[in-house]
């Protein structure tokens, strides 16, 4: 996680280079999820969770959307919009930008994030020996702490809080960070197939 924010910060202060910075940032957070690939343990796969995990997931991807459309509040920082079509003259390096980009939102972003937030921060900010509490048990002070550092690692705040305090509850109710993974999984690749349907590149 530290790695994945380190080089986001990055991107941000060499915009003319953000393909290369995030094809970097994708290889670099890959090679550390497999050097502690012993954390994967705590995403077991439970297909009862895949059904309602992803329409969960849709659902937060129109809440986030909508929500930030139609409510005006103050964000934190400013995304740097990145239209490929703009940025990128060649079609083969375009689409092996869409493809990672694409890669990095539905599969490495959601099990490096949900491994940080909700296998084990929810837990370390509940217990300190984490590892005695059970996938799924921590308390409300804990999910309140979890909710609003995630909100404020997003300019969206608002709807970050909203997401992370829908996963937390997701995690309560099924006790599995698989479906955390899942809905995560799913909000993300349906905010990337909007933000390219709608060109609203500023969501990427």
């Amino acid at each position: 996680m530290v790695l994945f924010l380190g080089i986001t910060w990055i991107e941000g202060k060499f915009p003319e280079n953000y393909i290369w910075i995030y094809f970097a940032k994708i290889a670099v957070t890959l090679a550390a999820l497999a050097y502690y690939r012993e954390t994967w343990k705590d995403i077991r796969f439970e297909p009862k969770w895949i059904a309602p995990s992803v329409a969960l997931g849709l659902v937060l991807c129109l809440l986030w959307v909508w929500i930030d459309k139609t409510i005006t509040y103050p964000h934190f920082g400013e995304r740097t919009a990145y239209d490929p079509f703009a940025k990128i003259s060649g079609d083969a390096l375009r689409a092996a930008f869409f493809a990672i980009r694409f890669f990095g939102l539905v599969v490495v972003v959601p099990v490096m994030e949900e491994l940080f937030w909700r296998s084990f921060l929810l837990r370390y900010a509940t217990k300190s020996d984490f590892w005695k509490l059970p996938i799924g048990v921590f308390s409300g002070t804990a999910l309140l702490i979890v909710s609003a550092i995630f909100a404020a690692a997003h300019p969206e705040w608002l709807v970050a809080a909203i997401f992370a305090l829908a996963m937390g509850l997701l995690l309560r109710y099924s006790k599995s960070v698989f479906a955390c993974v899942v809905a995560h999984a799913a909000t993300n690749l349906a905010l990337g197939i909007y933000v390219v349907a709608r060109s609203d590149w500023i969501y990427w």
